[in-house]
């Protein structure tokens, strides 16, 4: 009963080979575990493993999937269902990707706020950057979270693909919001911009791990529901 009632957790994130990515996901993976008192496991859809499909052929019974993503991009929309596929599994109910989110917000807000950020600096909002335009929107829709919260506007830029970059349109006095999950090379090229401040990627900040746990509860709600 148990096993049905409530299933397993499986984040799914992109994969890095930076050490420092899988370890904020392996320590969310942790806390979801503890405040759901379920098992939460971890696979990845590109560079890493072990991968989605791999977790999921290990698993029996239902599994609720949450993508470890802060935009519904072409991971989301398209890899990650295709692996869902591969694994030949029943039972999967997938949830919203992390982002965007109320919760996320509140994290950035207090890394900023750690980096010297105060009321009235300007904020210079920076995405990894994607050409997936749901990933785009989602961006928007988490800057102008964001903004609404500091009191301000914020227009997104990026670190990579997409326009603006963010080194072509932040100042000396600016405060960088990294709508990041976890370090690593992106977040490096942002802490080199001069700058007034670099807060933090959003990482396993108590705020995320309160997310994670409201998506797995929707969830298992829909998988008793159908």
């Amino acid at each position: 009963m148990r096993a049905t009632v409530n299933p397993p957790l499986l984040l799914v994130a992109h994969g890095t080979r930076d050490p420092a990515g899988p370890r904020v996901v392996e320590r969310l993976a942790a806390a979801a575990a503890e405040r759901l008192d379920v098992p939460v496991h971890v696979g990845y859809v590109d560079v890493i493993g072990p991968t989605a499909v791999e977790v999921l052929r290990d698993l029996d019974g239902p599994v609720v999937v949450l993508p470890a993503f802060l935009a519904s991009g072409y991971h989301v929309r398209t890899d990650l269902p295709a692996q869902i596929a591969a694994s030949d599994r029943t039972g999967v109910v997938v949830c919203r990707a992390l982002g965007p989110a109320p919760e996320l917000v509140e994290a950035m807000r207090e890394r900023l706020i750690t980096a010297g950020w105060q009321p009235g600096a300007r904020i210079a909002f920076s995405a990894a950057g994607s050409s997936d335009e749901h990933a785009l929107a989602d961006v928007r829709a988490a800057a102008q979270l964001l903004g609404r919260r500091c009191g301000q506007w914020l227009t997104p830029s990026y670190v990579t693909t997409a326009a603006p970059a963010t080194a072509e349109v932040c100042g000396p006095a600016d405060f960088i919001a990294p709508y990041l999950l976890a370090p690593g090379l992106f977040h490096r090229r942002l802490a080199e911009l001069p700058v007034a401040g670099v807060a933090q990627p959003i990482g396993d900040h108590p705020a995320v791990v309160e997310l994670i746990t409201r998506r797995y509860r929707q969830a298992r709600r829909q998988a008793l529901a159908a």
